[in-house]
C-alpha cells in the first residue's frame, strides 16, 4: 500500500502542472489559483475538524504560519499560474524541480544535521548547469515572456525552498495539518484580491467544463487530496523515498504534456531537464549514503 500510495502521488503531483496549464486557457492566473486554493482550504478544514486537531495558540505560531502562506502559497502559485499561461507545463515542472536542490544548500547553513557532502554539491551543480541549458534553450527560441515566465518560475523555486527550510527549523512544534490548513487560508486571500482587482469577478471568467474540472481537480485531488496521502505515506515510508517523488513527477508532468497538450521539447531543454532530474537523483543517492 505504501509503494501504490507514492506511485499515486507521484502521477497527481505530475499532472497538476497539466491541469494549470489547461485551466489557465480559459481562466485567469491569479483568480485561478485563488479559488483553487480557497476550495482546498475549505476541503482542509472539514478534515482538520473532523480528525480534532488543535490549533495553535501563541500569537507567534501564527506569524510564522502566515508569512510562510504567503510565501509557500501566494507568491509560489502565482507566479506559476501565471507562468504557465506563456511556457510549457512539461517546462514549468523541470525548472520547478531545482527547489529541493536550492533547499539542500539552505539547509546546509540552517539545519546543522543536513551540511553539504561532496555528492550532494555535485548533484546542485548539475542541477544549476540543467537550469542554463534550459534558460539558452528559451532564449534562443521563445519570446521575451517565455523568458520571464521561466526566469519567475526559478525564483518562485529558490524562495519556497527557503521558506520549506525555514519550516523544518521553526515548525516543528505546530501540528503539520494545522500548518498547511493555516497557510492555505491566508495564502488564497491575497491572490483572490490581486485576480479581482486585475482580472475582475470570478462571475465573469470563461467557466467552460474544462475550466470547472481543472479547478476542482487540483483543489480537491491535487491539494487536499494529495496532503492527505503525503501525511500518511511519510508514517509508512523512509524519508528518502517520499523525496524522491518529485523526480517521477516531473517526468509525468512532461509525458503528460507531450500527450494531452501536444508540448514538444527542443533536444537542448530535454537534455537540461535530465541533468536537473540528475542532480535531484544523486543528490537523494548522497543523503541516503550519509544516513547509512
Amino acid at each position: 500500500m505504501p509503494f501504490f500510495v507514492w506511485c499515486l502521488l507521484s502521477a497527481i503531483w505530475g499532472s497538476t502542472w497539466l491541469f494549470i496549464r489547461i485551466g489557465v486557457q480559459d481562466l485567469p492566473p491569479f483568480g485561478f489559483a485563488g479559488l483553487r486554493f480557497l476550495i482546498a482550504s475549505i476541503a482542509l478544514w472539514i478534515v482538520f475538524v473532523s480528525a480534532k486537531r488543535s490549533l495553535p495558540k501563541r500569537a507567534s505560531d501564527w506569524w510564522f504560519i502566515a508569512l510562510t502562506g504567503l510565501v509557500i502559497i501566494t507568491l509560489q502559485y502565482g507566479i506559476i499560474f501565471w507562468a504557465e499561461v506563456y511556457i510549457p507545463s512539461g517546462l514549468t515542472a523541470i525548472l520547478y524541480t531545482v527547489m529541493p536542490l536550492f533547499g539542500m544548500v539552505y539547509a546546509h547553513w540552517l539545519i546543522p544535521s543536513e551540511t553539504m557532502s561532496l555528492t550532494k554539491t555535485t548533484g546542485v551543480v548539475l542541477g544549476i548547469v540543467g537550469v542554463a541549458l534550459v534558460f539558452s534553450d528559451q532564449l534562443r527560441v521563445s519570446g521575451q515572456e517565455a523568458l520571464l515566465a521561466c526566469g519567475a518560475v526559478l525564483f518562485a523555486a529558490i524562495t519556497n525552498a527557503l521558506a520549506i527550510v525555514l519550516v523544518k527549523v521553526r515548525g516543528r512544534g505546530i501540528d503539520s495539518l494545522a500548518l498547511t490548513v493555516g497557510q492555505m487560508s491566508i495564502g488564497f486571500v491575497p491572490l483572490l484580491t490581486l485576480g479581482l482587482v486585475r482580472e475582475g469577478s470570478p462571475l465573469d471568467y470563461d467557466w467552460t467544463p474544462m475550466a470547472w474540472f481543472s479547478l476542482f481537480y487540483l483543489a480537491l485531488v491535487g491539494s487536499a487530496l494529495a496532503f492527505v496521502l503525503l501525511y500518511w505515506l511519510i508514517k509508512r515510508m523512509d524519508v528518502t523515498k517520499t523525496q524522491l517523488i518529485p523526480l517521477s513527477s516531473t517526468l509525468v508532468a512532461v509525458v503528460l504534456g507531450r500527450i494531452f497538450l501536444n508540448e514538444v521539447l527542443s533536444p537542448l531543454a530535454l537534455v537540461g531537464g535530465a541533468s536537473i532530474l540528475g542532480g535531484l537523483l544523486l543528490t537523494r543517492w548522497g543523503f541516503r549514503a550519509t544516513r547509512t
